[in-house]
């Protein structure tokens, strides 16, 4: 297991970047380029590809030559790597790094009141607060250097984040976890399209119930096509038109409602049936209990992201208290680690994310764990590296070593 503890060494030196040009500098400017040599090291291109003794040349925060017999430029600095593994850095499919989560606005429930059946949203757009196909992550995006600490320190080096609120929930971004300004990390602004059972914020009466979920999702779908045909009794809908322009990016739908629990794997299907109605195939957000119906999962012709989030063992040892632990939940705290080797024993794409952990620092050793119930040690690497960046359609940015990437 030494290999994985090496993984760190692969992050840090993707975060070289070009000083600013287009910004004003509070202090004397700085425009000379990363230029890093990394000698003799034990590099892995990618998941089933080894070079040994090789170099990796980068320039500017890109590689610009990797191999063995590379020439090693005058003018760049030489890091001796003898001993030392260098893997592409870790890519989380699901986050909210740099993003603020909106707060449903607190106040005293008034069981006269009226209901709120339509939006309250100023502007052109839908009648319900719970579509919010026009947010946008990457315009509120920031840097948190802290968590993205966090994040570095368990291998990543780049997430997708989005806005966790809503049934649609518009536009996520590919971004890096560099220490620089905002504009210097986004790698793709509009990267993905997020869907999920849950209303989120709205303070809307309606829905009110997982089916009033599927419906109103179902009832934009139909709405949006209609729209299409710009008729003139409608006027603008901002909302179906930010639906309408989100449909040609990869559409994640996070299964879980308001907490995973043994149902919850119902919710994959559920899911999945929309797509189907539709013409659209989802990218799954598992809730961890789809390895109960894992040729259910299969039939869905769906890609996941499944999560390490492992149940904790229970206290049992009082007879008094082992009366209120079910088998079901014993069962589950067995068989959760080995979700991740179920999906590849049966041939599901998948990838795997931080998402869940109650502590990020727990990635690597949960992913221990996962491997210790059955998933291969390539399978893993491949479920953080280059599954994750084929499903978000930046292959050619990150991922894997290659020339050109970052």
């Amino acid at each position: 297991m030494k290999r994985w503890k090496l993984l760190l060494l692969s992050c840090s030196w993707a975060f070289v970047v070009q000083a600013q040009n287009t910004f004003p500098v509070n202090g004397v400017a700085d425009n000379r380029s990363g230029y890093y040599a990394l000698t003799n090291a034990t590099i892995v291109t990618q998941p089933g590809t080894t070079l040994t003794g090789a170099t990796l040349v980068i320039k500017d925060g890109r590689i610009v030559a990797v191999g063995n017999g590379v020439a090693v430029p005058k003018e760049a600095v030489v890091v001796d790597c003898k001993g030392k593994y260098i893997y592409p850095s870790f890519v989380d499919a699901y986050s909210d790094y740099g993003v603020q989560q909106p707060q449903r606005q607190q106040g005293q429930f008034n069981f006269f009141a009226a209901a709120q059946l339509t939006s309250n949203t100023k502007g052109a757009f839908g009648w319900n607060q719970a579509i919010k196909a026009d947010a946008n992550a990457g315009s509120i995006f920031t840097v948190d250097e802290a968590k993205a600490r966090q994040l570095r320190e368990s291998g990543f080096g780049v997430v997708s984040t989005h806005i966790k609120d809503g049934i649609v929930r518009g536009t996520g971004a590919v971004v890096t976890l560099a220490s620089e300004r905002d504009n210097k990390v986004i790698v793709k602004e509009k990267a993905t399209a997020h869907y999920s059972f849950n209303k989120g914020t709205s303070t809307q009466s309606y829905p009110s119930s997982l089916m009033g979920s599927i419906a109103l999702l179902r009832q934009t779908y139909y709405d949006a096509a209609w729209y299409k045909s710009a008729p003139k009794t409608e006027g603008v809908n901002m909302s179906l038109q930010a639906f309408n322009g989100i449909q040609g990016l990869p559409q994640i739908f996070d299964i879980i409602e308001r907490g995973a629990d043994h149902t919850t794997k119902w919710n994959a299907l559920r899911a999945d049936r929309i797509g189907d109605e539709f013409g659209v195939q989802y990218i799954l957000k598992a809730s961890g209990y789809e390895y109960q119906r894992i040729q259910d999962m299969k039939a869905t012709n769906a890609a996941f992201i499944l999560h390490l989030n492992f149940p904790q063992a229970m206290d049992v040892e009082d007879p008094n208290d082992a009366r209120f632990v079910s088998l079901a939940d014993m069962k589950h705290w067995e068989m959760a680690p080995s979700q991740p080797a179920a999906f590849e024993k049966a041939g599901i794409p998948f990838c795997i994310s931080a998402t869940e952990l109650r502590d990020t620092k727990q990635f690597l050793a949960q992913l221990r764990k996962a491997i210790e119930y059955g998933l291969s040690e390539q399978k893993a690497l491949e479920a953080i590296t280059t599954a994750p960046a084929a499903m978000l359609q930046v292959s050619n940015e990150v991922g894997s070593i290659a020339v050109g990437k970052c």
